[in-house]
């Protein structure tokens, strides 16, 4: 269920992580260590993500040494990923001790919801209607954005997509970029947790790990070619106001049992 849970909210911009960290409290599910199974589920995604797209990723793959266009796009993709990168190395371990509770994640709720419609109601005007004409500088502030998701509940995607409509970047193709940065920037989180806790990994976290993976594999397969059209017909109001909802009840729930 969490698997399947990461694969669907890891390419919405509702925010995986507060999904899992509010799930695996309720349920008292006992996960390998230092939040590992929260992370190591998403190569799941991140390799649907990669199926789903692979005929564009391998003609940039191809392209890299004879196509200005295909550069571009990896050089964008590789500087919105660098703001997150050197950051999260250097603040981990603060932000898991700090920052992985209900609470945080319930304020970073509400807040994405007021941030969500206030995008949405400035209506601003795209200059950017494909990902190749992203240009480094407007990729780097992208990436600036992609820092707030360290934040549980601020969401990734939400963070990647909100900035890039910011700035002026057309809402599919910020939901496009986001996939694509997407890879990167959680492979490198997965690789490094599953490193700083692999003295306390064994066969049980291992067999906990495939299943969650492969459940969110599935999942996220399913939704990211959907969302991309359900976004162009909707745009991403209906997701602020899942957001209030869920905030609200997850409040509720957690003043009810004395957790907040």
């Amino acid at each position: 269920m969490l698997g399947a849970v990461e694969g669907e909210t890891e390419v919405l911009p509702v925010s995986s992580t507060d999904h899992l960290i509010l799930l695996v409290d309720l349920l008292g599910f006992r996960a390998p260590p230092g939040r590992v199974f929260e992370v190591a589920i998403q190569l799941g995604t991140i390799l649907a993500i990669r199926w789903a797209y692979q005929t564009r990723l391998f003609g940039v793959a191809a392209g890299l040494g004879r196509d200005s266009v295909a550069r571009r796009f990896a050089t964008a993709v590789v500087l919105a990923f660098l703001p997150a990168a050197a950051i999260g190395a250097l603040t981990h371990s603060t932000i898991k001790t700090v920052l992985f509770f209900p609470w945080v994640v319930v304020i970073a709720l509400i807040a994405g919801w007021l941030a969500i419609l206030a995008v949405e109601r400035t209506e601003p005007q795209f200059q950017v209607h494909e990902a190749e004409a992203i240009g480094p500088g407007r990729a780097l502030a992208i990436g600036a954005f992609q820092v707030l998701a360290m934040v549980p509940g601020v969401s990734r995607s939400g963070a990647t997509i909100l900035g890039a409509m910011l700035l002026r970047v057309d809402r599919l193709v910020a939901a496009e970029l986001s996939f694509f940065l997407a890879i990167p920037t959680m492979f490198g989180a997965m690789a490094f947790d599953l490193y700083k806790n692999r003295a306390a990994l064994d066969a049980e976290s291992g067999a906990l790990v495939a299943i969650g993976f492969a459940a969110a594999f599935v999942t996220a397969l399913l939704v990211v070619r959907r969302l991309v059209a359900f976004v162009g017909r909707h745009g991403f109001a209906p997701f602020a106001w899942y957001r209030i909802v869920l905030g609200a009840a997850m409040l509720v729930v957690l003043i009810w049992t004395g957790t907040a």
